[in-house]
């Protein structure tokens, strides 16, 4: 055996370059962190796995500075589109306020195109090394760093990092080689997944078909792609056993015709609701499938895992800066397994419910849903998607949440006159990728007494008018254009809004609590953090 080289040294390992750890390295490389990603494959992968992305994970990509690079491969979407058991629609989830968050609600892609687009960009970050071809195979956990034994084609090698990010899926070799078991269930049903070319769909929504019979899944792509999804009975076949292309031609039949050729590719394969439990060991994480795995009925699948990374790199980044200390990185978890949770039951009960089997609960359902549909509160309910679990941070790198509802949430991204520059422009553009201060019509002298917390998060700071005035400043101040910012900034009247780079509301306060907040948030660099 060859020996082990030196090795060599980084600030933070990624392992897996599949979307998430892709996604992972932008948003550090764009705070400054030096990083290496190490990828078992010797390319990216040519499977279109993952297919629908938010609103909340472009606005992710705008945070890294590469929304630009991904925007060309999505179609901006319009939701879900559900059918009952005759084919019928019923309504279309469309989600809550449209644009909220600065780009469209749900929005298919293929994943072959967005690792493409991802490491395309990273290979131009003078701070980010690709790795292609190495495969992980243990963790030296120390003190003050980890080292990562890996497998390259010239022979063994070890890397030196303050933190590795295990973003290396289901199989996960950061999990599995550290002993982390997964808490949950794994589901006996089995699924075809089809994805074709040259496919005559042209609509920007998913189609979820209720019809207990053959409960399948519809979603057109760009260019002329398209992935259907069926439920497959006893005899259709197994996860062991590739589907063949007459089951395939057979059941996209009532679509369209199909030639092999036109068969991107297509697998059987069963679900998995799972959680790991551990998300940190030492001065490893796990993020997106390596730490949580769920059904696939409500999309959250890749969304989850750049809520991850968009979570914790901004921590180990501000950590390393020396802004924060190392303790608050026990947050990742806290903050992020209550909303991973509830998103896997989601998933699971729109899998039963949406996908049943069984005539009588079809029927029943379309029934209890046209119902409701006939109400107001029935159909914003519905088409909102008011069912989904709220994200909101009540345990974690909060302040006083349990005294103001306004903490704890993700602020939206309203269209604001900026003028530092004399333009329009979303908020985030103003804010950057750091924190943020806004003082929601605040006095000047206020100001003062949160100068501890510039100086030690270094946020972009500025004044925002939610009234018809101009106020005399010193600083930038945001102005409403269109109702929006009034919206988002009113339950902050009179406050300032300490903003985290993830757009969470860290905490919000009246000018004469200046004083114990900024104690509050001292204790973020100088001692652990405390629950609560």
């Amino acid at each position: 055996m060859a020996p082990v080289k030196s090795p060599d040294e980084t600030e933070v390992v990624i392992c897996g370059a599949g979307p998430v750890g892709l996604t992972a390295a932008a948003l550090l490389a764009a705070r400054g962190v030096e990083v290496v990603v190490v990828e078992q494959n010797h390319s990216t992968s040519d499977e279109p796995k993952a297919i629908s992305i938010d609103d909340e994970s472009l606005r992710v990509y705008q945070r890294a500075g590469i929304v630009e690079q991904v925007l060309p491969i999505v179609v901006p979407g319009t939701g879900t589109r559900y059918y009952d058991r005759n084919g019928e629609p019923l309504f279309q989830a469309r989600g809550p306020q449209p644009f909220r968050l600065g780009y469209p609600f749900k929005n298919p892609f293929a994943q072959p195109d967005l690792e493409r687009a991802l490491v395309e960009v990273l290979a131009q970050m003078p701070n980010v090394s690709l790795r292609f071809g190495v495969e992980v195979t243990a963790f030296d956990q120390r003190p003050d760093s980890v080292r990562v034994h890996a497998r390259a084609d010239s022979g063994p090698i070890a890397l030196e990092a303050s933190y590795v990010l295990g973003c290396d899926g289901g199989r996960s070799v950061t999990r599995l080689s550290q002993g982390i078991e997964m808490t949950g269930r794994s589901y006996p049903d089995v699924w075809l997944v089809a994805d074709t070319l040259d496919d005559p769909h042209t609509e920007r929504y998913a189609m979820h078909h209720g019809d207990p019979a053959r409960p399948h899944v519809i979603v057109p792509g760009l260019d002329g792609r398209c992935r259907y999804e069926f439920r497959l009975f006893d005899g259709e076949g197994t996860p062991a056993e590739a589907p063949s292309f007459e089951l395939i031609r057979a059941l996209v039949a009532p679509y369209r015709d199909l030639a092999p050729a036109q068969v991107e590719r297509a697998v059987n394969y069963r679900f998995n609701a799972v959680i790991a439990d551990e998300w940190m060991l030492g001065r490893s994480f796990l993020l997106g499938d390596a730490a949580h795995m769920m059904p696939p009925f409500a999309g959250q699948g890749l969304n989850s895992g750049i809520r991850d990374a968009a979570n914790l790199t901004w921590k180990i980044a501000d950590v390393l800066a020396g802004r924060l200390s190392p303790s608050v990185l026990t947050s990742y978890q806290r903050e992020r397994v209550d909303h991973v949770r509830a998103t896997v039951r989601m998933s699971e009960r729109m899998g039963r419910v949406v996908m049943a089997t069984s005539a009588r609960f079809a029927r029943r359902r379309d029934t209890l849903i046209e119902r409701a549909l006939g109400t107001e509160e029935g159909r914003a309910y519905l088409e909102q998607m008011r069912y989904r679990p709220s994200p909101r941070i009540t345990d974690g790198l909060v302040l006083d949440a349990d005294r103001h509802a306004g903490v704890g949430v993700v602020l939206g991204q309203p269209l604001v006159f900026d003028t530092a520059d004399h333009r329009v422009t979303r908020l985030d553009e103003v804010l950057g990728p750091e924190w943020a201060l806004i003082g929601v019509d605040v006095e000047e002298c206020d100001w003062a007494a949160v100068e501890p917390i510039v100086h030690q998060l270094a946020p972009t700071t500025a004044a925002l008018a939610l009234g018809e005035y101009l106020p005399r400043s010193r600083r930038r101040v945001l102005i409403d254009v269109d109702g929006a910012a009034v919206s988002e900034f009113a339950p902050y009247s009179e406050q300032f809004v300490l903003l985290r780079p993830d757009r969470v509301v860290a905490a919000a306060w009246h000018p004469d609590r200046s004083t114990d907040t900024v104690d509050a948030i001292s204790s973020w660099k100088e001692r652990v953090l405390s629950h609560g």
